[in-house]
């Protein structure tokens, strides 16, 4: 039997309120990062998925007749591709954690010797690292067949989970930190360890299981981020697809230094520095937190974490992370830190250029390469990079002199900079008669990383801002609203057959029912009728492509007139 060592620290979408649920959308080639997180109920029969290219859903027809179905097969399983890459990333992590790099050459050892010969050894290595996967798996499984298709979806977008996920992933921090060590117990592990006597596959198996038993005070906080992140997306397979790539990522190292012991010369040797694997590793988890907790501020309308403190935030985390770098701060379990070496130079480089070039957000930078995590724009007090845009072409008020629908709610927070639109799609309407002007339809949420990044990436361009607020009347819908409709405007649907008790509900609805999409973003081009123009477009970061798709919606409304 190989000796398993406990080693200590040293060594170490968008909905959800009576049936409606979302779930995010990609562009054409890239995955969702970070998933739809909603807080709202839509009808049991809309699952929400994240917005596709522009020629994803190709159909124009009145705005009102049924579409043919959107098929989201692609972004789902760009969706699951995200996750199974992350699922990588986090096994080639805990590779080279205190709880495991260690054992390495031990175990390596233990298949070359007891094997006899060279091909036993490396087919019993081989076993041992398809018994991990089969181990990791099968928890992945376990979490779906546990919850459900539907229960993970609804986790996804409720706000209790939401937060409970923000907890979670700040008590994981603070064990990478040191400030405690999460163990299974001890005689349940000594039962497992113990099997891995008996010969043959079933002690391979019982050695495989061992390692993940004896290795969770290091493992257990990025498996439960990325059973988290799966969970966020809302795919039914997601966490079982997030568990391969991470149990195949752990896996390669064990065979591969078993077909190539000599290798084993190459690795590193074990010292101070794996304990500051777990502690950078806490920061990312400390900093990824927050985006849950976001989700939960901007969905329940609480105002805590505008974009200026959700940067200011990620500059003091990532600030911190680079003085522990360099070795200005250092916490229980370190080893001193006698003079940097490269790679540890490299990674504060580039973690003190990342704080400086997030430094400019807070005074309204757009900061694209991160927008999708970040909170609207609209939440920014204040907001240099607006202050070139002038006044809209239109107002907070209606052309009736009323102030807009639902301006209140949405203006101030959800709305970028520089833009006025509408909040209520038969107010839209009626203006754009009145002004004789195209309606574009912004299906929106909330919690839509998507929609940020748009925002962000293509609607700032200029051109693309002088068409959307020159040449159209907007129209924002937010999908996963939790604003209550008054008495007499809730309704039963005639699509779902749900109560439509919310404004993210009914806008969800009339979506779902208008255009049988369930994608955010998606941004529709009607005329004064609301007959459809042009197909719909999902997100599109190219500018130029996105404002030739405006453009068109311009032309063929001004050839109908």
């Amino acid at each position: 039997m190989i000796p398993l060592i406990i080693l200590g620290q040293e060594t170490d979408t968008l909905i959800s309120s009576e049936g409606i649920e979302f779930t995010e959308s990609t562009a054409d080639n890239e995955p969702a990062y970070m998933g739809s997180d909603s807080l709202l109920e839509v009808p049991e029969d809309l699952i929400f998925e994240e917005g596709t290219s522009s020629n994803d859903t190709a159909v124009s027809l009145p705005a009102g007749a049924p579409m043919q179905s959107v098929d989201v097969g692609t972004e789902a399983g760009q969706s699951l591709w995200g996750i199974f890459i992350a699922g990588l990333l986090g096994g080639f992590a805990a590779f080279i954690m205190p709880c495991i790099f260690p054992m390495v050459p031990l175990t390596v050892s233990f298949f070359t010797k007891k094997g006899g010969s060279r091909a036993k050894g490396v087919s019993q290595a081989l076993l041992y690292g398809l018994f991990i996967i089969v181990i990791y798996v099968a928890l992945g499984m376990l979490i779906t067949i546990a919850f459900g298709s539907d229960a993970l979806n609804a986790l996804s977008t409720n706000g209790i989970f939401n937060f409970l996920f923000f907890l979670i992933l700040v008590i994981f921090a603070a064990s990478f930190f040191g400030a405690f060590e999460l163990t299974l117990p001890s005689s349940f592990v000594n039962k497992i360890d113990a099997q891995s006597d008996k010969g043959g596959l079933l002690g391979l198996f019982f050695m495989a299981f061992s390692l993940a038993l004896v290795s969770f005070s290091c493992t257990g906080p990025i498996i439960g981020t990325l059973l988290v992140e799966a969970a966020s997306k809302g795919a039914r397979l997601g966490p079982a697809i997030g568990m391969l790539g991470f149990s195949i990522a752990l896996a390669i190292p064990f065979v591969l230094f078993a077909v190539f012991p000599s290798m084993l010369k190459s690795l590193p040797k074990s010292g101070g520095w794996l304990n500051s694997v777990k502690v950078v590793l806490g920061f990312l988890e400390l900093a990824l937190a927050l985006k849950f907790l976001s989700n939960v501020d901007l969905a329940y309308h609480w105002n805590w974490l505008d974009r200026e403190v959700f940067l200011a935030l990620w500059i003091a985390i990532f600030g911190l992370m680079g003085l522990y770098l360099i070795g200005k701060i250092g916490f229980a379990h370190d080893s001193p830190l006698a003079h940097l070496s490269v790679p540890r130079t490299i990674l504060s480089v580039i973690v003190f250029a990342f704080v400086i070039y997030m430094v400019p957000g807070l005074w309204g930078a757009p900061l694209k390469s991160i927008s999708a995590f970040l909170p609207p724009s609209a939440t920014q007090d204040f907001d240099l990079s607006t202050v070139g845009y002038g006044t809209p072409s239109t107002t907070s008020s209606t052309t009736t002199g009323k102030q807009k629908k639902y301006y209140e709610i949405f203006h101030e927070r959800g709305t970028p900079k520089g833009f006025d639109p509408y909040y209520d799609y038969q107010e839209g309407l009626a203006a754009a008669k009145e002004l004789n002007k195209p309606v574009l339809i912004d299906f929106t949420g909330w919690n839509c990383v998507n929609c940020r990044k748009m925002e962000a990436n293509v609607w700032t361009d200029p051109k693309v801002a002088m068409l959307l607020r020159e040449e159209f009347v907007m129209v924002e819908l937010f999908v996963d609203d939790r604003t209550e409709l008054s008495s007499d405007e809730q309704y039963v649907s005639s699509y779902s057959g749900k109560h439509i008790r919310t404004i993210g509900n009914k806008n969800s609805d009339f979506q779902a029912s208008s255009f049988n999409n369930n994608s955010q973003p998606l941004y529709v081009i009607v005329d004064t009728d609301g007959n459809v123009l042009i197909p719909p477009s999902g997100a599109d970061y190219d500018v130029n492509s996105y404002a030739a798709y405006l453009q068109k919606g311009i032309a063929i409304f001004k050839d109908d007139l």
